[in-house]
């Protein structure tokens, strides 16, 4: 009588969430669509830096979901995980050396660098706000 309702290591390693996928879609559309404006309403440097920004927001994702998949797992096993933990937070130390690095070089606007890393935060939104209207349709 007891079964295994649990997924297999297998199924959550191959099967990944619709709306992480949608995210980043959103995510690169926003930094396209934010760098397009910036090159025509502002500047080369401000559409830059908004790609830039993007690419940060990009690399930041990825690393972050690297970091948290190795520190679960090896949590997983009953091992401390110390030294993911420090790694964790590196990608912060990184990524701030990076942007304190464009406004010493003063190449892109910062402003731009900076609503670029906010990318994600924008993607987020509006997948919320598509969840929402689509469980509002159903209904």
């Amino acid at each position: 009588m007891s079964e295994d309702i649990e997924p297999s290591d297998s199924e959550t390693e191959s099967v990944r969430p619709l709306s992480h996928e949608r995210v980043l879609r959103v995510m690169a559309v926003i930094g396209i669509a934010g760098a397009l404006a910036g090159f025509a309403f502002s500047s080369l440097g401000f559409g830059l830096g908004i790609l830039i920004g993007t690419a940060l927001a990009f690399v930041n994702y990825y690393w972050l979901t690297s970091s948290l998949r190795k520190i679960f797992a090896a949590a997983a096993l009953g091992d401390p995980p110390r030294m993911l933990a420090v790694r964790y937070f590196l990608r912060y130390v990184v990524l701030a050396i990076v942007v304190a690095a464009i406004y010493a070089t003063g190449l892109v606007s910062i402003v731009a660098v900076i609503l670029g890393l906010g990318s994600f935060g924008f993607a987020v939104v509006i997948e919320g706000l598509i969840r929402i209207l689509h469980t509002d349709a159903k209904a």
